[in-house]
């Protein structure tokens, strides 16, 4: 049994697999209910509006709160945080699949997301603190192949669940979208009895206190932001939307100034300044933004396009995604040996298939509509997941390469915050553009316009690696 009192914390191989069961957990539930979205709706009645809010109220509590978790984890340790976060990520989940309508639905699904929050920075921070040299870097080539794989996982299971019904005998008939949440319960069990035995404590050595005033304008912005773009189109783009976009650049504005006053006076803010002087980090943040916002754009455009535009069941549907998820852990087992070889170019050479991969995609569906299926859309996909899975791994290794390890988990927030912004980020502008052009112009033209605009985030991420560090630690 490990010890969890040891000053210098060693995360063995159970822990590291334990660890990685929370980072899979809140990135598969981010993207395993879009493919439920249709039985919910029926179910409960939602309307779009309040599917939306399923999808995005999630996403919220999820982003706002995470470099918070992170903090939490610096001061009252990063196990116990990590516990907490499992099991009440367990509890959640439970309320979610119980749920008797859909504004409870809503509301277990926040709190899910704030669970999420707690437990997905003591992994990266665990990580940091608890691992060297070249298990550190083993570490998280696995962390960036388990965040690429879940959140391509997600929508496979969705749709496996959903059609499966395994609990159909005891829920009737609205058990396919409930099961989706409910199997998340029995592998929090596992992961709070097996976090309990193998991961160590760790902390940081000079603790801060919480940055009440950085805590409440990061939420400020992140909500001004992503509420009215999740949920503009579904409620037909009140005033309110326009007012909360309106007061976005001033909450972001009015952050970075408290931030930056925190951080000259000796404080330690909730996202320091400083920390972005880091080359690998800020570079590789930047990088993160374009690929985060194209990959959670197209998951769940995809999902929509294939059931109501081809038509396709649940299963079918996620099981279109396998030949992504393939390749993606392919290329993930490959890249930490292309890196020691060819550096952050591995990531240049990984936006270019992806592109590659884009490309044949948009060229099938322009093609082959509306008699795509599963062998058709193959070769797309697979190749933009062998992409995929050339970057994201590498590139969350470089973005955390050169933070010490007393701000590991402000490190792990501010990179998880940022890419489930940008997650969010797509879903509500590829998501809406998708879904305002669809009834003027058709499914296929639609996504064929929005295959596209990702395309140009892909462009725009393959230019922006060439100026990553060569060498990669």
């Amino acid at each position: 049994m490990a010890r969890h009192d040891h000053p210098a914390p060693v995360l063995g191989g159970l822990g590291l697999f334990t660890v990685l069961i929370g980072a899979a957990l809140p990135l598969i539930d981010f993207f395993i209910v879009n493919v439920a979205l249709p039985t919910i709706d029926h179910d409960l009645a939602a309307g779009p509006a309040l599917l939306e809010l399923v999808v995005a109220g999630y996403g919220l509590a999820y982003a706002v709160l995470l470099v918070l978790g992170g903090r939490l984890g610096d001061m009252a340790g990063r196990r116990r945080l990590f516990l907490i976060g499992m099991a009440a990520f367990g509890l959640t989940s439970l309320a979610c699949g119980l749920a008797p309508d859909a504004w409870t639905l809503v509301g277990a699904r926040v709190a899910q997301g704030a669970a999420a929050a707690l437990m997905l920075p003591q992994v990266l921070a665990t990580i940091q603190a608890a691992t060297a040299g070249h298990r550190r870097a083993r570490a998280m080539s696995l962390y960036g192949a388990t965040a690429g794989l879940s959140m391509v996982a997600g929508q496979i299971l969705g749709g496996v669940l959903v059609s499966a019904a395994p609990l159909s005998s005891v829920l009737g008939e609205s058990a396919g979208w409930r099961s989706v949440f409910l199997v998340n319960v029995p592998v929090a069990v596992v992961g709070l009895v097996l976090a309990v035995r193998t991961v160590p404590e760790s902390r940081s050595d000079r603790p801060a206190p919480v940055d009440v005033p950085g805590t409440l304008l990061l939420t400020l912005s992140l909500v001004t932001l992503l509420a009215p773009l999740t949920e503009g189109r579904a409620a037909g783009w009140p005033l309110w939307t326009w007012v909360s976009l309106g007061l976005f650049p001033f909450a972001a504005v009015a952050f970075y100034r408290v931030e930056r006053r925190a951080d000259a006076r000796g404080r330690v803010p909730l996202v320091p300044p400083s920390l972005l002087r880091l080359e690998s980090l800020r570079r590789g943040l930047v990088l993160v933004v374009p690929f985060s916002i194209g990959f959670g754009g197209f998951m769940f455009v995809i999902a929509v396009a294939l059931q109501q535009g081809l038509e396709m069941g649940p299963a079918a549907a996620g099981m279109s995604l396998a030949p992504m998820a393939a390749a993606f852990f392919a290329a993930s087992l490959a890249g930490p040996r292309l890196v020691r070889r060819f550096g952050s170019r591995v990531v240049t050479a990984g936006g270019m298939i992806q592109g590659v991969g884009v490309t044949v995609l948009a060229l099938t569906v322009w093609h082959g509509w509306p008699d795509l299926g599963l062998p058709g859309l193959l070769p797309g996909v697979a190749i933009a997941g062998l992409g995929q899975g050339l970057q994201l791994p590498v590139l969350m290794r470089i973005v955390l390469s050169d933070v010490p390890a007393e701000r590991a988990g402000v490190g792990g927030g501010v990179m998880t915050t940022t890419q489930q912004a940008a997650l969010a980020l797509g879903v509500a502008t590829l998501g809406t553009l998708f879904l305002s052009l669809a009834p003027g112009a058709g499914m296929r033209d639609a996504l064929i316009v929005t295959l596209l605009v990702q395309l140009a985030a892909v462009v725009l991420t393959t230019l922006l690696s060439l100026r990553l560090p060569r060498a990669v630690r």
